[in-house]
């Protein structure tokens, strides 16, 4: 019977066979898609994204004087007991335009109207280093976001076949994530489901083997990237058998209420930190988003229109008192987790926080010349670092990805629309 097209809805996924003319022979792969764990994950590289939307006022973020000397700015103040965890860097951005609709491409510096062509699509650094790494943990990666706001949901986390990864959008949902387990009835239905899923994707690879043996050289691409989505599918199954009856980490505290956006942001940080502490997971982004409101800071006016100021000194005040709310935060969340034991260092130690927005001026809209803070890692930090904004010299923001994927031990010599490594 000749099955062109074989339909598998699994983990939340469709993988349809794709229709090929003609039926040569190729391996599929047999081997376990769960590789070994390195234990608890003392030492093990970590890595943290968090931006904002709407970007920072860079003329008062931005020193002057490059170096160590650099001198201490209005949005720099708060960080100013935690310099010597962090670098500043200017000039980074990704090239791209479109102002609003484009402040998704900060963590992959790709569009995503743009990515349709491209292998990895427009998958932001954090979704690339789940997949090659996330397999280690219970949660290969963690979004924290907003659903609200001007730019249609959370914009922080694509996946290589460019579909947003959907958030967890306030403090008691990600505390029920981290630290709620399953009931037993709920467990053994997980198990069952597991199996049926298991099955059914034996049922596809045994199709792939089979028509592997038949297909020419030019449908050849078009079957590996079918297998691709496979394997895809059974990481995520294989990762779900393995934790279903795995006890989750006991919690510190009692599940936090929720409030809102500016008043949730310090217990979502905390969380976060207690995430890669327990290592729940090593890979997170929080999107401080559409639902960040400055009138619960006192500011009357909403977030979005301040961010059209026009130079208007009242304006850029309140930008000021929200930017460096934020801001604060960015550096209490270093702070802590440079108070946090892993293993014979800290986790800060351990954690690359890359801090900024896809937003390099709200006022005009443009893209350009980011604020772009990196924390912790293990690199050598306290300078205020510019590189040239244009000409052939200029340097792309996913250089530095490049350079933060090596540094979690992730071979690759290209990420996004890199030019090299960043050093």
């Amino acid at each position: 019977m000749n099955r062109r097209r074989f339909i598998l809805q699994s983990l939340g996924t469709s993988l349809a066979l794709p229709g090929l003319p003609s039926l040569m022979a190729a391996n599929v792969g047999g081997n376990s898609a769960l590789k070994a764990t390195k234990g608890a994950g003392a030492g093990a590289r970590r890595f943290v994204a968090i931006g904002n939307l709407l970007g920072y006022q860079t003329k008062q973020l931005f020193p002057t004087t490059k170096g160590r000397d650099y001198e201490k700015t209005t949005l720099l103040e708060p960080l100013w007991d935690i310099r010597d965890h962090m670098t500043v860097f200017r000039g980074l951005d990704h090239g791209v335009k479109g102002g609003h609709f484009a402040v998704h491409s900060f963590l992959s510096g790709v569009l995503n109207s743009e990515a349709q062509n491209r292998p990895d699509g427009n998958v932001t650094i954090d979704q690339y280093l789940a997949d090659e790494i996330g397999f280690e943990t219970r949660f290969p990666s963690l979004t924290v976001g907003s659903e609200g706001g001007i730019h249609g949901g959370c914009q922080i986390a694509w996946t290589k076949s460019g579909v947003r990864v959907p958030p967890v959008t306030n403090p008691s949902q990600l505390f029920e994530k981290l630290f709620v387990s399953d009931s037993k009835e709920r467990q053994a239905r997980r198990v069952q489901e597991n199996q049926v899923q298991a099955s059914i994707l034996d049922s596809v690879l045994d199709e792939a083997n089979r028509l592997s043996k038949r297909v020419n050289k030019e449908d050849k691409d078009k079957l590996d990237e079918y297998l691709t989505s496979v394997r895809d599918v059974e990481k995520r199954l294989e990762l779900r058998q393995r934790w279903v009856s795995q006890p989750k980490p006991k919690a510190p505290f009692d599940k936090p209420a929720n409030h809102n956006a500016v008043e949730d942001l310090p217990i979502l940080y905390e969380l976060i930190a207690l995430a890669l502490q327990t290592d729940s997971t090593r890979i997170a982004t929080l999107e401080i988003g559409g639902d960040f409101m400055p009138q619960h800071l006192g500011i009357k006016k909403d977030w979005h229109g301040l961010s059209h100021h026009g130079n208007d000194p009242e304006a850029i005040a309140s930008l000021i008192t929200l930017e460096k709310y934020q801001i604060e935060h960015f550096g209490k969340f270093v702070a802590r987790l440079s108070k946090m034991k892993d293993g014979d260092r800290t986790l800060l130690d351990s954690t690359t926080v890359l801090f900024g927005s896809g937003m390099g001026d709200g006022n005009s809209h443009k893209n350009s010349d980011l604020p772009i803070l990196l924390a912790g890692g293990g690199y050598k930090h306290g300078e205020f670092r510019e590189v040239p904004r244009e000409g052939i010299n200029k340097v792309p923001l996913c250089n530095l990805f490049v350079d933060i994927a090596q540094k979690m031990g992730v071979e690759t010599d290209s990420f996004g629309n890199s030019t090299g490594r960043f050093s």
